[in-house]
C-alpha cells in the first residue's frame, strides 16, 4: 500500500526546468494540492512515518512560512495533534522570537509567538521541501529559543545535491521523494 501511495505523490510533482533562474530545475508541487487522493496519500505517509519513528511522544507539529502551512494543519490533525506557526518576521502579532538565517544576497528571519510552546514540549517541524536547509535550520534554533525539543524535521520534497540535511545537524530528517 504504501508504495502505491507513494508512487501516487511522485506521479503528482512536475518539475519546470529554468525557473525560477537559469540552471535551477524546480519542483512544483501545485498537482499534488489539485489532487485530493495524492494530497491524502502524502498526508497518509508522512504520519505513518511519524508514528513509526516517534509513537505518541510529539505534542505539536511546526508548519514553515509559508508552504509548510499546506501540509502542517493536515499532518497534525491525521495525528491528532496541534500545529504552531513559525513565519516570516512581522507576520505574527504579540511578543515573538526571532532567528536569523543567510540566504543568497543577505539574510531573512523567522518568527515564532513566544508563548506558541512551552519548555519541554516535543515538535516536529515540517515543509514542503528541503534545498539548502537554512530556513529549517533557523526553525529548529527559534524552537530552542523557546527550550522546545525537536524530535525531527520532515518535508514532501529532498533536493540532495544541496545537502540541506547537513545544515540540521543532530535533528533526524525525513523526505518522501529524494531529487539531485
Amino acid at each position: 500500500m504504501a508504495d502505491s501511495e507513494l508512487q501516487l505523490v511522485a506521479r503528482r510533482i512536475r518539475s519546470f526546468p529554468d525557473f525560477p533562474i537559469p540552471g535551477v530545475l524546480f519542483r512544483d508541487i501545485s498537482p499534488l494540492l489539485k489532487d485530493p487522493d495524492s494530497f491524502r496519500a502524502s498526508i497518509s505517509l508522512l504520519a505513518n512515518h511519524l508514528k513509526r519513528a516517534h509513537g505518541g511522544r510529539i505534542d505539536y507539529i511546526a508548519g514553515l512560512d509559508s508552504r509548510g502551512f499546506l501540509f502542517g494543519p493536515s499532518l497534525a490533525q491525521e495525528l491528532g495533534l496541534g500545529c504552531v506557526l513559525i513565519r516570516k518576521r512581522g507576520k505574527l502579532p504579540g511578543p515573538t522570537v526571532s532567528a536569523s538565517y543567510a540566504l543568497e544576497y543577505g539574510k531573512a528571519e523567522l518568527e515564532i509567538q513566544r508563548d506558541a510552546l512551552e519548555p519541554g514540549q516535543k515538535v516536529v517541524v515540517v515543509d514542503d521541501l528541503l534545498a539548502t536547509g537554512g530556513t529549517m535550520r533557523a526553525a529548529c534554533e527559534l524552537l530552542g529559543q523557546l527550550q522546545a525539543e525537536v524530535l525531527e524535521c520532515v518535508s514532501l520534497v529532498e533536493l540532495t545535491s544541496l545537502k540541506g540535511r547537513e545544515k540540521l545537524g543532530t535533528v533526524p530528517f525525513f523526505s518522501l521523494l529524494q531529487y539531485k
